[in-house]
């Protein structure tokens, strides 16, 4: 994956991967910012560009997902399917949420389905 470089446009809600040299974007996560209870991160879906798929372009999304809030203090709540299962597998990288928190980010996304 080095020749894969991932960048956090937070604006956006998109954290992607571009490939070699900064060319094209070969897959990213879709996220928003949740802000009550708790800041948290919260993936809504993940997306690798079919040409790409099987190259571990996901689980690098994820996994710089998760750093992004390890670095910046606040938790994870995913609601992307791909997520769940990545942070079920990586439990060391991907501390587990309350389901308080899982709840408010869905309802949050059921309030504001726009973009999603």
């Amino acid at each position: 994956m080095s020749d894969i470089e991932i960048r956090d446009d937070r604006q956006a809600g998109r954290l992607e991967a571009f490939g070699p040299a900064g060319g094209e974007v070969v897959g990213h996560i879709q996220y928003f910012v949740l802000e009550s209870p708790e800041r948290a991160l919260v993936p809504v879906h993940t997306i690798v560009e079919p040409a790409h798929e099987g190259q571990g372009i996901a689980g690098s999304l994820a996994r710089e997902l998760y750093g992004i809030a390890a670095r910046e203090g606040v938790s994870v709540a995913p609601l992307c399917p791909y997520v769940v299962k990545w942070a079920e597998r990586h439990p060391d990288e991907a501390p587990a949420v309350s389901p308080e928190l899982l709840r408010a980010a869905k309802e949050w996304l059921a309030a504001h389905p726009e973009g999603f």
